[in-house]
């Protein structure tokens, strides 16, 4: 039997996420995002619920071609845009959208001139300081794109470092709207968080990510749990050992738990070179059949130890969920000090991936 490790992907939480956040959108069309793998959820497993979306949206080359080759037909775009001249080849071959943020990109499309002019997103650095051209250079710039015989469609995007704060996005949306308004060109500036809460950002299309697979852009759960969106993965374990501890008796590496009572003390096949946080502090919560417990001293690379004690059933073969449709993500990233983002992303390629719908 294969150790008992697995992440569920339920496609029928996505495609009712993917609803729910169309539905907020209004009218404008949707990216959907899948880049990092889909969020850790696999490329492929994802894209049967995503037939809905506008377009989808990710990194590299290797993503867009295995999006091609699973039999996505409708536009791709390369959020990071091509990192070398050579990639629009690629670009051409498989029909892509790309960004373009530098110069140089500029000038290297000019001189490859492919036979159909490429759709680009222009990216406007508003404050996020990452990639993009300057908001006082967007103009000659959008001037440049717009006499390219090598460019057709241009949509301006940006990205706010802010927008799961109230105010977050009010300069950086005015200085790309008024770029917007001298040029006439559309505008794709919504993320996950500016979709869910600043509606003025939506525009002509919005590019959803994280939301989509039911955790919260701002990392905390409860800024979502109105919203009706459910999670799409549930990292799921067993216990395999079963351990009685005395008063003063310690569990795992460093012995940094040290029993009060007397406990039953429960060993689950999961650990840091799975994906789960070894950050992850004493205590941080695991769910037994929609109850919770805790975790008991440091994660293993392998292995964490759970509160079994108030589970008196509980033993060998007992099903563990570490963050799911119980226990959300979010709430597990608290404890480690991190966000649901990188949990999610961090499942390594040794957990299966099962799919249910």
């Amino acid at each position: 039997m294969p150790r008992p490790i697995r992440a569920e992907i339920n496609l029928r939480a996505l495609k009712h996420n993917l609803h729910r956040v169309a539905a907020l959108a209004g009218d404008a069309q949707l990216w959907a995002v899948i880049k990092a793998n889909a969020y850790g959820h696999g490329i492929e497993n994802v894209l049967p619920a995503l037939g809905s979306a506008s377009g989808l949206a990710l990194l590299d080359f290797d993503e867009a071609v295995r999006a091609r080759e699973s039999g996505w037909t409708r536009p791709i775009l390369l959020l990071e845009g091509f990192f070398h001249p050579a990639d629009l080849k690629l670009i051409e071959r498989y029909q892509l959208t790309t960004a373009v943020h530098s110069e140089w990109q500029l000038n290297a499309l000019e001189t490859y001139r492919p036979a159909v002019p490429f759709p680009v997103y222009l990216k406007i650095n508003t404050g996020m300081n990452r990639l993009g051209f300057p908001v006082e250079q967007a103009l000659r710039i959008c001037q440049l794109a717009q006499r390219s015989k090598a460019i057709g469609d241009i949509t301006l995007m940006s990205h706010f470092s802010r927008a799961d704060e109230k105010e977050g996005v009010s300069e950086p949306e005015a200085a790309i709207r008024h770029i917007a308004d001298e040029t006439g060109l559309p505008l794709c500036i919504a993320n996950s968080a500016a979709t869910l809460w600043h509606h003025e950002t939506r525009n002509g299309w919005v590019r959803p990510g994280i939301i989509l697979y039911g955790a919260s852009p701002s990392g905390v759960f409860n800024d979502i749990s109105n919203l009706g969106v459910q999670p799409v993965m549930s990292l799921k374990s067993e216990v395999i050992a079963v351990q009685p501890l005395r008063p003063g008796s310690s569990v795992g590496y460093g012995g940094r738990y040290i029993a009060t009572g007397e406990e039953r003390i429960g060993i689950v096949a999961c650990g840091y070179a799975d994906g789960y946080p070894r950050q992850a502090a004493s205590g941080t919560p695991v769910s037994i059949n929609g109850r919770l417990t805790q975790t008991r001293g440091t994660v293993s690379m392998d292995m964490i130890a759970i509160d079994l004690t108030a589970f008196p059933q509980a033993g060998i073969g007992t099903g563990v969920e570490l963050w799911g449709e119980h226990l959300p993500v979010d709430t597990v990233a608290g404890h480690a000090g991190t966000i649901g983002y990188e949990l999610l992303s961090a499942v390594t390629p040794r957990v299966p991936r099962i799919i249910v719908d």
